[in-house]
């Protein structure tokens, strides 16, 4: 399932390269392109490697918007991966599976006072439209059955378990607090049941 593996160098904070290798697959059950990104050739050397299943967020991961703290969980995750090692798959999910266009138009409604889910909600979309299957795929496509998972959210290690990977331990990331965003990781917590502790 593993199509095109190829050597790609992430760049961290200021000068600072991290070596990785992206993989492309053929054959997921939902068609859209994710990639794995690994580090330190973990799926060939660690028997329980270090994994996040990222979902993509082009306006926090690309322009770090302050409704979100996307890009800085992203950056994080590339930091200690590229020290421990780790497998990142980047799920073409946009929006929690609504897309980007609609994701805007949850913004709009955000501005006028509504959280991220009821936006969500008001816009016809159930509360997370994401699957994990296909992340399960691609950790069996490169022989990992058993992982150290990177989240806070509990809808990802519950799912990831129903597809058949094993997990050894979660590890949460930080909390990214900034202007704009304080909303938006509330109802993360009090909402999504996500494993953060706000000050």
């Amino acid at each position: 399932m593993a199509k095109i593996r190829a050597r790609v160098p992430f760049k961290v904070g200021v000068g600072s390269k991290i070596p990785a290798e992206i993989l492309s697959f053929e054959g997921l059950n939902s068609n859209n392109e994710h990639v794995a990104i690994i580090f330190k050739c973990v799926d060939l050397r660690q028997k329980t490697p270090l994994v996040r299943m990222h979902s993509e967020c082009l306006t926090g991961d690309v322009f770090y918007s302050s409704r979100c703290d996307c890009g800085e969980q992203l950056e994080e995750t590339i930091q200690k991966m590229g020290e421990q090692g780790g497998i990142l798959l980047y799920l073409r999910q946009e929006g929690r599976g609504i897309g980007l266009y609609n994701k805007l138009d949850a913004y709009k409604l955000q501005s006028k006072g509504m959280d991220t889910y009821q936006a969500n909600n008001h816009l016809g979309f159930a509360d997370d439209l994401r699957s994990f299957e296909d992340a399960a795929d691609m950790l069996k496509a490169l022989g990992v059955k058993k992982i150290c998972l990177i989240t806070n959210n509990p809808k990802k290690i519950k799912e990831i378990q129903e597809y058949g990977i094993e997990l050894e331990d979660v590890v949460g990331t930080k909390v990214h607090l900034k202007d704009g965003n304080k909303t938006y990781l509330r109802a993360k917590v009090y909402h999504g049941q996500h494993k953060l502790t706000l000050e």
